[in-house]
């Protein structure tokens, strides 16, 4: 990562908290655990795709869209620039989260210049997941990739909208959707109702323009009043739409790329990038996994470790440790520290499984092909530990656990050549280890 020069003042320092693998690795614990010690919670990337979950004693909370980092009441929460975001959805979590005893007053913030998700953006979603037949992507259908597409071909429309007066923003939505049932005639679908849909959106504006505002502002007081700030990035390396395994990714830069873009700080801002890995590996959706297990080993290891996805309920596919994958995540992200997480679930097994290399063919392979075509055909190089007892795991320090549990740790620490600072051994706060 890039940092001050010696001897230069930091006026403010952010963490970044970047997913390791295909998502899911458990980030919303490790944001809610560190935030603490920050002032400032940043979303940099994605959507309503996107399911953070975090216990804490006033319950379990779901987050798809505000930060995960706010149930600490001194922290502000952004919702970046690099989102896009469904304004319906975000009115439902916002009353969510109240219900549950949070203040949101003052503390949560959209970017001007987030894109609004429109309901024709999740019709269309599904209209193009349809047409795949059996390459299907696997999207949520949250209208993520085709908010993505608008804003890339500056069709789009910026939450600035909302700060418009009524009669424009009625003219603005209805011209959107107007073009949209053009695209929609290609489908032999019905057409939306412009009038309709431009009423629903000026009927959320007096709420929606009261979180609005210019971020790039916000940064500047952030940084003169040295403020902490922690970047919280939703899925995870593998399904970055450059750096994934394409074209089964997500429509955003989910790498620290995207933290930057979609956030509006600069690289010598970052000063700690802490990467998120399960114990294991799950993928939700489609595409190559080399490390999968079939059948009721996999089976096993999902319920086990309640693996359905958080915002659609899907079952994740599981596998076991893929150190290939991990250090490519390594090296695009720069990571500074590893959080690991759900060390718990492979409590119990006999012996557990590392994959240290790929096989293709009569090759074996160390780097992570970025080609989903060569990847789907690795096959993976294993290498078995002993395993450890679930009761032993009620510790406090690395030091307390079982020698072959920290061996398991040890060693894909010596492989990807960065310091586990975190083991999260439960989805409470107090549930995680933390090496000094």
């Amino acid at each position: 990562m890039v940092r001050f020069p010696a001897g230069k003042e930091i006026d403010m320092s952010a963490t970044l908290i970047v997913g390791g693998q295909w998502g899911d690795e458990g980030k919303a614990k490790i944001v809610d655990f560190l935030m603490k010690d920050h002032d400032v919670v940043i979303r940099y990337q994605g959507g309503a795709n996107a399911g953070h979950t975090v216990v804490t004693s006033q319950g379990r909370f779901a987050f798809h869209l505000i930060p995960s980092g706010v149930l600490y009441p001194h922290v502000k929460g952004v919702l970046g620039n690099g989102m896009v975001i469904d304004p319906f959805a975000f009115i439902d979590e916002l009353h969510e989260i109240i219900s549950m005893g949070i203040d949101v007053e003052d503390r949560i913030f959209i970017s001007s210049s987030a894109q609004v998700v429109m309901p024709y953006h999740k019709l269309l979603d599904n209209l193009y997941e349809s047409e795949l037949k059996e390459k299907k992507i696997g999207s949520t259908g949250k209208g993520i990739g085709p908010a993505y597409t608008d804003k890339y071909s500056r069709r789009g429309l910026r939450f600035s909208c909302f700060l418009l007066d009524k009669d424009e923003l009625f003219e603005e939505v209805k011209g959107r959707v107007e073009f949209t049932n053009r695209i929609l005639s290609l489908f032999n679908t019905p057409p939306l109702s412009p009038e309709k849909i431009a009423s629903e959106v000026v009927g959320i504006r007096d709420l929606i323009s009261h979180f609005v505002v210019d971020t790039y502002e916000l940064i500047c007081s952030f940084r003169e009043q040295k403020k902490r700030i922690l970047l919280e990035g939703a899925q995870g390396t593998l399904l970055d739409i450059d750096h994934g395994t394409y074209p089964y990714v997500t429509s955003s830069n989910c790498t620290v790329g995207g933290a930057l873009t979609g956030s509006g700080l600069v690289p010598s801002d970052i000063t700690r990038a802490i990467g998120v890995f399960k114990s294991y590996v799950t993928r939700v959706g489609n595409g190559p996994f080399p490390t999968e297990l079939k059948g009721e080993e996999g089976n096993v290891l999902r319920e086990r470790g309640n693996e359905y996805g958080t915002t659609t309920g899907r079952p994740r596919r599981c596998g076991w440790f893929d150190l290939v994958a991990a250090k490519y995540s390594v090296m695009v992200n720069g990571l500074t520290e590893i959080a690991l997480t759900k060390f718990d679930v492979l409590a119990d097994y006999p012996t557990v499984k590392i994959c240290k290399a790929y096989r293709l063919g009569d090759r074996i392979l160390d780097r992570f092909p970025q080609n989903s075509i060569v990847l789907d055909k690795c096959e993976p190089v294993y290498e078995e530990l002993p395993g450890w007892k679930m009761k032993e795991l009620d510790v406090s320090s690395f030091e307390s656990l079982p020698e072959s549990a920290k061996n398991y740790l040890l060693r894909i620490e010596k492989e990807l050549g960065v310091r586990i600072s975190f083991i999260s051994t439960g989805p409470e706060r107090e549930k995680t280890i933390i090496r000094s």
